[in-house]
């Protein structure tokens, strides 16, 4: 079951055309799978779905033109570099899908259409179960920008530090500048909260501080689910 379909002699492949059919129909079916698994409950793009559902076929064409050939994997290899991805990165789960689909182009292109069947249909359903229980979803600690207004007569050093201790992992103080005229401080803050549940409770206590001048909590623009 888990054996190659193509048989190798002498480096060559002597697979018929049955065999290869096989492999084909295994990869185009299989990465309709991948695009649909990627689709359950997120947000992507036309493009980039049915990129997900070629690619495997693609692949698979590529590794049964290499095999066994040092010189024709050097050829494909220098034509691949050509290729420069003006693009940014995507995120771990775009990133996750397209190495699913490359993996099965490589297996179907060995012939490994057991295992690659068998694998696909264990990680589909993993990332499908992972989705559908909301996995990782209940992260307490959180990240925020904030910004706080005082008005000059206070001296703003160590001023919210026993706030910051009791609501907050790490603080750091990203900016400090003058506003109206000079009448009034605004700093910036990079605070990494304990629960974010207690915001508002930070919030308040630093209004009672700052005379309930303005205080502004905001999510931390970051790419961290991006491999």
């Amino acid at each position: 079951m888990l054996s190659s379909l193509l048989v190798e002699s002498n480096s060559t492949i002597t697979a018929g055309v049955k065999e290869i059919l096989i492999c084909t129909m295994v990869s185009l079916i299989l990465g309709i799978v991948v695009a649909y698994v990627h689709m359950y409950r997120n947000v992507y793009t036309k493009n980039f779905v049915i990129t997900l559902a070629v690619l495997p076929i693609l692949v698979q064409l590529v590794i049964m033109l290499v095999n066994g050939n040092l010189g024709t994997g050097v050829a494909i290899l220098g034509a691949f570099s050509l290729i420069r991805f003006r693009s940014v990165a995507g995120g771990s789960r775009e990133i996750t899908s397209v190495f699913w689909s490359m993996g099965i182009g490589l297996a179907t292109g060995m012939g490994y259409v057991g295992y690659v069947v068998l694998f696909s249909v264990i990680t589909g359903a993993f990332l499908l179960l992972l989705n559908a229980v909301k996995f990782g979803e209940t992260n307490k600690v959180a990240e925020r920008d904030l910004k706080v207004t005082i008005p000059e007569d206070l001296d703003y050093p160590g001023l919210f530090d026993d706030l910051f201790e009791k609501y907050a992992y790490q603080v750091v103080t990203d900016s400090v500048r003058t506003t109206n005229m000079g009448s009034l401080y605004e700093l910036r803050y990079h605070v990494k909260l304990k629960n974010v549940q207690m915001e508002k409770q930070l919030i308040d206590e630093i209004r009672v501080r700052n005379g309930n001048l303005p205080v502004i909590s905001g999510k931390v623009s970051s790419n961290r689910d991006e491999l």
